[in-house]
């Protein structure tokens, strides 16, 4: 007997909803269309002999739909495609006339965001040099590392923070030239004539090719120049502006630092491979961010690592004239990033109000990323989501193999000499396959082949195989989402058990006073592992009736040997943020508990269920093994 329409209609609705949810087939079309269009364009581009992102401007400018749309906004300015592209060839003219850049040359930009800053860099690759990207808050040894790593032929520096460059660096820089990026210097480039440079200048360039040197934040030792190559930038940003399904219309907002991959590749080229609006913040401030985002009418932010602890503590902007509180007035439809807690997803996404969190994971040097895009509870937490079918393209391109407590590396079996994959839930360090051609897949660091190879593992699943170490121990659950749960190296062994540091930052972060908690494991004299010690940022005084609620809260929370023995309060914490917003540990670590070494602050030990001051008496008869924990 046929069925009615008005019941048949519903019923396949609901039919086919119930497959997606259990197969997730609507979102790995996104992810499947992403990936195939970016893999076509990189192919399309270096047939063509246009692998080099200065042509995708030039097409944009060209063309008579693109070329008067807003391409950057910065302040109070806006800069249309046309205008872009004419900026970047005054630039590129510039620098050839005044200090002879030639093709495949690298110019050290050591500068704040500004609209000038991605003048500069396709003013480069117009003339087929590159850019490597200092981060602006370097000095001493670290700043002179990453210019002479890089074989600068130029260094061109931000007037604001010049005073880094002294006496001192500018000696140990040899006859390298630095110039400050003056007005006087600008009004000489908005002078010049925005001549096109010619093709041969760029011509001949591969997609594995350099395109931009990004360095590391250099936590554990210098920095390292990552090679981010021209494949990498197109591969990346093609595929993000169409599993992300951005618009022309859109208007991207980022305050992050330019010199980082986040900006530069999920920011800045996403948007011109999107044809959008690229609207840049000078920097991060709770204070501007959500003025800026306002003042831009932007529809899509980025975040990356804390920024969205700070604006979820930050107290609401209450407009002076209505007394409306302004936390919802926006246009923003998605936040995209990387580095949002769990513990804070839901809380920032319902406060603001925003849509969708595109959650990425991935390094500057890595040869693959993970995705989740969600706009629900079901994936809220995840650094990376597969339906049925994306995920059996995934287990060809990664591993999560199991790690050996002892050495921290992944562990083998003593007969075959091979790793073993983690069972599903269970948490193994992420590894990314390379193919055959291993140096194509991961070019590393740029002039540094020691640290280059340190991170690629070979004969992982069987002999002759090769893959990229992320270093991270993640869980991959049945149901497709993919789980950070801690650095390696970051894990600690205290009572013979593993304490995640995530896991105990994540419970602390759930206390009302607690802004931000930096969890690390400090050793101690006369005892083997590393007792947990945390630095407390906290939004209420600190007394002892606090400090009886932290040690309550720890012991409900977390299991007896992953409570905290020793807490941090003071400017430790504020310090040791990269300028990313990304935690530190490592110096954290070197000063441990010892009171001589974490200046004016203050330290607290548990003792008979409750936190106590903890002074150098005390670490005295630690030393003196007075003490047993």
């Amino acid at each position: 007997m046929p069925i009615p329409l008005g019941v048949a209609v519903p019923a396949a609705a609901a039919g086919l909803a119930y497959l997606n949810a259990k197969t997730g087939f609507w979102y790995d079309k996104t992810l499947i269309r992403g990936s195939v269009l970016s893999v076509f364009r990189k192919i399309r581009r270096e047939r063509n002999d246009r692998v080099n992102t200065f042509y995708v401007l030039e097409a944009a400018a060209n063309n008579k739909s693109s070329r008067d749309r807003p391409c950057i906004l910065f302040e109070d300015k806006s800069w249309t495609y046309v205008q872009v592209y004419e900026m970047a060839l005054k630039y590129g003219n510039w620098l050839q006339k005044a200090f002879d850049i030639k093709p495949k040359d690298i110019v050290a930009v050591d500068l704040q965001n500004s609209d000038h800053y991605v003048f500069i860099c396709f003013g480069l690759w117009s003339i087929g040099a590159k850019p490597a990207f200092i981060n602006y808050n370097l000095t001493g040894q670290a700043l002179i590392h990453c210019v002479n790593t890089a074989k600068s032929v130029l260094m061109l520096v931000d007037p604001e923070v010049a005073a880094n460059v002294d006496d001192s660096v500018r000696e140990k820089l040899g006859d390298l030239r630095v110039e400050i990026l003056t007005d006087k210097l600008r009004t000489e480039v908005l002078a010049t004539e925005p001549v096109r440079p010619p093709d041969s200048l760029r011509s001949g360039q591969l997609s594995k090719d350099l395109a931009i040197l990004i360095y590391t934040s250099g936590t554990t030792g210098l920095p390292k120049a990552a090679i981010v190559s021209w494949g990498k930038l197109t591969l990346a940003a093609s595929f993000v502006a169409k599993w992300l399904g951005t618009k022309p219309s859109d208007i991207f907002y980022t305050c992050m630092p330019i010199y980082h991959s986040s900006a530069t590749v999920m920011g800045m080229a996403h948007c011109l491979e999107a044809g959008c609006t690229f609207a840049v913040g000078k920097k991060f401030s709770t204070k501007t961010f959500w003025k800026e985002v306002r003042q831009h009418n932007a529809t899509v932010i980025q975040y990356v690592g804390e920024t969205c602890r700070y604006l979820l503590a930050a107290p609401p902007e209450i407009d002076p004239t209505t007394g409306e509180n302004m936390d919802k007035k926006h246009n923003v439809r998605l936040a995209l990033g990387n580095g949002l807690r769990p513990d804070i997803w839901e809380r920032f996404r319902e406060r603001f109000n925003i849509e969708n969190i595109a959650e990425f994971y991935g390094s500057t040097e890595g040869s693959l990323a993970t995705w989740n895009n969600t706009r629900n509870e079901f994936a809220s937490g995840a650094i990376g989501r597969a339906g049925l079918l994306y995920s059996q393209l995934v287990k060809a391109q990664i591993a999560i193999v199991e790690r050996d407590v002892e050495t921290d590396a992944p562990w083998r079996n003593p007969k075959t000499g091979f790793c073993r994959q983690a069972k599903r839930g269970d948490v193994g360090e992420l590894l990314f396959v390379l193919q055959a051609d291993v140096e194509q897949d991961f070019q590393g660091y740029y002039n540094n082949q020691k640290a280059t190879q340190s991170k690629i593992i070979r004969d992982v699943l069987k002999k002759g195989d090769g893959y990229f170490r992320s270093g991270d121990l993640v869980s991959w659950d049945r149901e497709g989402r993919l789980y950070f749960h801690d650095r390696i190296g970051d894990t600690f062994r205290w009572k013979s058990e593993n304490v995640a540091t995530t896991e105990v930052s994540e419970a602390l972060g759930a206390h009302p006073a607690v802004g931000e908690a930096n969890v690390y494991g400090v050793q101690l004299p006369n005892h083997d592992g590393r007792a947990g010690c945390v630095a407390l940022s906290l939004n209420k005084t600190l007394d002892d009736t606090l400090l009886r609620s932290l040690a309550e809260h720890a012991r409900n929370r977390l299991p007896k040997y992953a409570v905290p023995i020793f807490l941090r309060v003071g400017d430790g914490l504020a310090a040791a943020v990269t300028g990313t917003l990304k935690q530190q540990k490592h110096e954290l670590r070197i000063q441990g508990v010892d009171p001589r070494l974490v200046g004016d602050d203050e330290l607290f030990w548990l003792k008979d269920g409750r936190y106590v001051k903890f002074g150098e008496s005390d670490w005295d008869r630690l030393n003196a093994g007075q003490v047993k924990l």
